[in-house]
């Protein structure tokens, strides 16, 4: 018999949901103190269970379960919040899938997910409730978890001359570092930044989190960077998102 003293508990986000016969579920959940962990919900398909509103994608809850193996088996679930109402925009249900799959790929188990689950809450609030600028909201998440996992880009200045700022800057996708047209030479992987891209893209990176949402740039600004975002996390993890070609064909 499980004691109260073998169960653990934490607030997690359903990142990912398999159907397992027909009424119980695997789940993977970013959750607050373990990271990504998979586990086991029986009976919680079913409109009765008290597990059926926390154990949907997308769903934020308080988890007590324990660990079978390697992996875990839900006790109890209780619902803090849900963001499938996303899910009437096509487009911001793609991005908050999206979130999930750069959740799974890029956060640790067993390991202290506090850090993680802070950014992608934020970041499916702002883009549910405060309805704030979609790829405005990716580009921040993006590049803020990839300062989370160790992809820092150097943003300081000129890699070459320390050039701080110029009306236009360069970016390398592959080391994450800046160039001035002086210095920029024959690097393949460049993009060019002006001063507002750069500007936010300092702000994300170098801000305290409490301040890395607030600010806006222009809209076509935000695409850009949004897409300069995606190239850089892609680059970095040496992985293709599979929803970031959903998120293209809607785009187009």
């Amino acid at each position: 018999m499980v004691t109260k003293k073998e169960r653990m508990t934490s607030d997690g986000l359903v990142v990912r949901e398999m159907n397992v016969g027909e009424n119980d579920k695997l789940l993977t959940i970013l959750t607050r103190d373990f990271g990504i962990i998979k586990a086991f919900s029986s009976g919680s398909k079913k409109i009765t269970s008290k597990k059926f509103s926390a154990s949907s994608l997308l769903s934020f809850a308080s988890f007590s379960f324990v660990k079978v193996g390697d992996t875990y088996k839900i006790y109890e679930a209780q619902p803090i919040k849900s963001f499938f109402d996303v899910g009437s925009d096509v487009y911001l249900l793609g991005i908050a899938q999206y979130f999930c799959e750069l959740a799974v790929f890029n956060v640790p188990s067993d390991f202290n997910g506090d850090e993680y689950l802070r950014l992608f809450l934020n970041s499916l609030h702002f883009l549910v409730d405060e309805k704030r600028d979609a790829q405005l909201i990716k580009a921040i998440t993006e590049l803020r978890l990839a300062v989370i996992s160790g992809y820092m880009p150097d943003l300081v200045a000129c890699f070459g001359c320390s050039e701080f700022e110029a009306d236009i800057m360069y970016f390398d996708l592959s080391d994450g570092k800046l160039y001035c047209e002086k210095c920029k030479g024959n690097i393949a992987s460049l993009l060019p930044v002006d001063r507002t891209v750069l500007s936010a893209m300092r702000h994300i990176v170098f801000s305290k989190f409490n301040n890395i949402y607030n600010f806006e740039i222009p809209t076509d600004k935000a695409a850009y960077l949004s897409k300069l975002t995606e190239k850089y996390i892609c680059a970095q993890t040496e992985h293709n998102y599979k929803t970031l070609d959903f998120l293209t064909q809607i785009r187009m």
